[in-house]
């Protein structure tokens, strides 16, 4: 690559974009990069009675353009649903709390003919996960 952006720099950049973003809406992030073994939580944040753990996908894509990958938020497969459940609860039980756990997801979208970072949109998707995630924890009451 020419003077571009690596993916991990793009990765890098996307996480802090929408922790901006998160942090403008409201919400405190308490931790970033989180590794719990081979899993890793991109961001944990917290907003109210709730506790965020967010996976964040970044693309060079125009926002709502199919591509053959389909969309960032489509990048989270059932490997990585449970690969974000196990991170969860293991910042849970380092991280005893009365907050409700919430699996999300956010796409960030960069310009695909800007070889640095030229934001386009965030998108938030609030428990993205729930569906098909089970905690095997209840937050303490």
């Amino acid at each position: 690559m020419s003077g571009g952006l690596t993916r991990a720099e793009l990765g890098r950049v996307g996480e802090r974009a929408a922790a901006e973003w998160l942090m403008a809406h409201g919400y405190t992030v308490v931790g970033r990069n989180l590794r719990f073994g081979h899993d890793e939580i991109d961001l944990v944040a917290e907003c109210g009675d709730t506790v965020c753990f967010v996976e964040v996908k970044t693309r060079r894509q125009y926002p709502d353009y199919r591509t053959p990958e389909g969309t960032p938020a489509e990048a989270v497969d059932n490997r990585k649903k449970t690969a974000m459940v196990r991170a969860a609860e293991a910042w849970l039980s380092a991280n005893p709390t009365d907050r409700i756990p919430r699996l999300d997801v956010m796409e960030v979208y960069a310009d695909p003919g800007d070889e640095g970072f030229r934001l386009l949109l965030i998108r938030h998707l609030p428990d993205a996960v729930r569906k098909s995630a089970k905690f095997s924890r209840r937050p303490r009451r």
